[in-house]
Parts: structure tokens; C-alpha cells; sequence
């Protein structure tokens, strides 16, 4: 159903993308070095989830709702922009308690264990109105419309895409909870490296906040 070639062609550019790092890579890598390796990898699942929902969306003509309604854009960029800052700030006052711990681990609850981790992603990648935007945009492009079934279509490319971000944005959380786990020789350290990655978040998050559309 979906053309072989467009289907190359879409897997090649979402690859491309994934791999350079991006609001999902920075979200993950700050989830990695706040809580360790377990919270960013279900994080990351959590992220690919919301991003296929948005897939969906744009999909059933969603997408070119919100792409057109400026006020829409930004009440879900502002959602997931203050989500991302209180992520943000629960890790920062993990690694404030965590600091004088010799043993050092962050608390497993400070990341919401594995269930709310794979929840906070979704949460992340599903008020991301840009990848709406982008999506709405890009994926339409790379349907053959004499195939027919279009949505079907999209669902298919999208969840090529899903998979490729799953892929790379799960590197990019093994690399960083890896360097964590390198780091965290003692508890002063291991508390910064917690407080770092929740920096990260905070920053992600006011970022978003600002950031217009693209057009």
C-alpha cells in the first residue's frame, strides 16, 4: 500500500532528524542524567507513544487544526512547556535530598517509577504543537494518493517514524545514563549530575514557552 520508494525516502529523513539532537533528545538526555537509565528508556517509549498520537491526529485532519489555529498552538506548547519545568524542578529537588546519600542513587520515585515515566514521555510528546506542525507539513508529501487509502498511508510512514525515533532516542538515553553512571563516584557528584539534567528540563521547557511558529 505504501510506496516502497516514499516509504525509504520518509524512513531516511525521520532518521536523519532523530539523530540530531532536538527537543526529544535534549527531554531524554535530561530524564537520563536526572534519574539513570531505566526512567529514560521508558521515557523514550513514552515520547515515541505521544509523537505516534500526534501521527494519528494529523492523520484524521487534526493536525491541520492546530497547524492553523494559532491559539491552539500555544495552549499546548504552553502545557508541555510548564509539564517539562516541573519534571525540571522535581529532579532538581531530588538531587537536593539525594546530595548527602553515600550510596548515592537518585530516589526511584523522584522519576515516577517505570509506569510514570513512560507516562511523563507521552505527556512530552504528545503537547509538542511543533511536531503537529512539522508532521502536517512533511508527511502528506510522501503519500501516493493514486494508492489510495491516504490516512492509512500516514499511519504506516508514521509509525516507521515512530520506530526510527525509538531507536535513536534510546542511544542518545544509554549514552547519557551510561556517562551518569560513570560520574556518579560520590554523592556530591551524583546530585549534580541530577541537578544538571533537571537544569536541562527547566530549560527545555522555558525554551518551548518562547519559541513561536515556524511560520
Amino acid at each position: 500500500m505504501v510506496n516502497s520508494h516514499h516509504l525509504i525516502a520518509f524512513c531516511l529523513m525521520s532518521l536523519m532528524l532523530s539523530a540530531v539532537p532536538g527537543p526529544s533528545v535534549l527531554f531524554v538526555v535530561g530524564r537520563a542524567l536526572a534519574h539513570g537509565r531505566g526512567t529514560a528508556l521508558a521515557s523514550v517509549l513514552g515520547n515515541a507513544l505521544g509523537g505516534y498520537v500526534l501521527v494519528m491526529a494529523v492523520a484524521l485532519g487534526v493536525g491541520e487544526v492546530v497547524a492553523r489555529s494559532v491559539l491552539l498552538f500555544d495552549l499546548i506548547k504552553l502545557v508541555g512547556a510548564a509539564y517539562l519545568v516541573f519534571l525540571g524542578a522535581k529532579a532538581l529537588r531530588a538531587s537536593w535530598r539525594n546530595r548527602g546519600v553515600p550510596t548515592a542513587p537518585l530516589a526511584p520515585s523522584a522519576g515516577g517509577g517505570l509506569e510514570g515515566s513512560v507516562r511523563a514521555g507521552f505527556v512530552v510528546g504528545v503537547t509538542n504543537p511543533k511536531s503537529v506542525v512539522f508532521l502536517t507539513a512533511v508527511l502528506p508529501q510522501f503519500v501516493d494518493r493514486e494508492a489510495g487509502h491516504v490516512g492509512v498511508q500516514m499511519l504506516l510512514l508514521g509509525l516507521a517514524g515512530a520506530l526510527l525515533q525509538l531507536l535513536s532516542d534510546g542511544i542518545w538515553g544509554l549514552t547519557a545514563s551510561t556517562a551518569r553512571d560513570w560520574l556518579s563516584r560520590s554523592p556530591r557528584r551524583t546530585a549534580l549530575i541530577g541537578g544538571t539534567g533537571g537544569l536541562a528540563m527547566i530549560g527545555l521547557g522555558a525554551a518551548v514557552a518562547v519559541t513561536g511558529r515556524a511560520d
